[in-house]
């Protein structure tokens, strides 16, 4: 080997050389190195491990909030729909007090009117009595005395209630 140009000890130095740097750098620097990278796989891993998770619960949290705002909006439906129909009751509730009110004012109206006729007739049929004790008086041309008036005036009230009314009662 020598006429090919290889110095066989020279070749065999070199040789144990690179043996022993090989063995101290498997032994210093190949295992750390491959610790190192190990360890930074493994960050790696949780890193990506741990960013899916937070898709996964910003996925879950956005679906929850989604839920979250889609009830909201149901109960504020609701709580409108509530409100429709108190204020529809109240304004059914007020129109019939409205109405009762009104039926009630008409029916005072009538029972003033009535007691306002009756005490019209009333004072017609008294006027009727002294009216017609004048005309006898006139007629017969002397006084009744007390007694034969109250009993003149009955006579006349009860034919005057006999009588056909005026127009309208």
């Amino acid at each position: 080997m020598a006429e090919l140009g290889f110095n066989i000890p020279s070749l065999i130095a070199y040789l144990v050389n690179f043996l022993i740097l090989l063995g101290v750098l498997f032994l210093f620097a190949y295992k750390p190195v491959l610790r190192a990278l190990d360890a930074r796989s493994d960050r790696i891993r949780e890193s990506l491990e741990a960013a899916d998770r937070a898709r996964e619960e910003a996925a879950t949290s956005r679906t929850a909030i989604e839920e979250q705002v889609n009830e909201a909006r149901r109960q504020g439906q609701q709580m409108l729909d509530q409100a429709k129909e108190v204020a529809d009751r109240y304004r059914e509730e007020e129109m019939a007090r409205a109405r009762q009110e009104a039926q009630d004012f008409v029916n005072r109206a009538r029972s003033d009117i009535q007691r306002e006729r009756d005490a019209a007739v009333a004072e017609v049929r008294t006027n009727f009595g002294d009216l017609a004790l004048t005309a006898a008086e006139r007629i017969i041309r002397r006084s009744l005395d007390r007694q034969a008036h109250q009993e003149l005036v009955a006579q006349v009230l009860e034919e005057g209630g006999s009588l056909p009314s005026g127009p309208g009662g």
